[in-house]
């Protein structure tokens, strides 16, 4: 089974940007979708972006497009969330997560493989 590992949240002004990493041990993402999620204080977890690692087909919530971009690098078994213009509201810890497969979904339930969160904080 694959594991994931997130790293590179931060703080960061509103307009600012951070980059996110998702990170693969145990096996590669091949024959995955991959995933991320976040979590506001006092709000559900919800889907951010997803990506299918076989042919990077991507998916993303309305709240987000356009100014987060989702990528993989296949050499370094790694996804990366590129994450421009943030605002306040973007604030919430970040998680990635897995699920085998090749259906792309934004329902977290579908996803089995999650990483332990990063923060991100924007400030007004």
């Amino acid at each position: 089974q694959v594991q994931v590992v997130e790293s590179g949240g931060g703080l960061v002004q509103a307009g600012g940007s951070l980059r996110l990493s998702c990170a693969a041990s145990g096996r590669t993402f091949s024959g995955y979708v991959v995933g991320w999620f976040r979590q506001a204080p006092g709000k559900e977890r919800e889907f951010v972006v997803s990506i299918r690692w076989s042919d990077g087909n991507t998916d993303y919530a309305d709240a987000v497009k356009d100014r987060f971009t989702i990528s993989r690098d296949n050499a370094k078994n790694t996804v990366y969330l590129q994450m421009n213009s943030l605002k306040p509201e973007d604030t919430a810890v970040y998680y990635c997560a897995a699920r085998l497969g090749t259906y792309p979904s934004r329902s977290r339930a579908m996803y089995v493989y999650w990483g332990q969160g990063t923060q991100v904080t924007v400030s007004s």
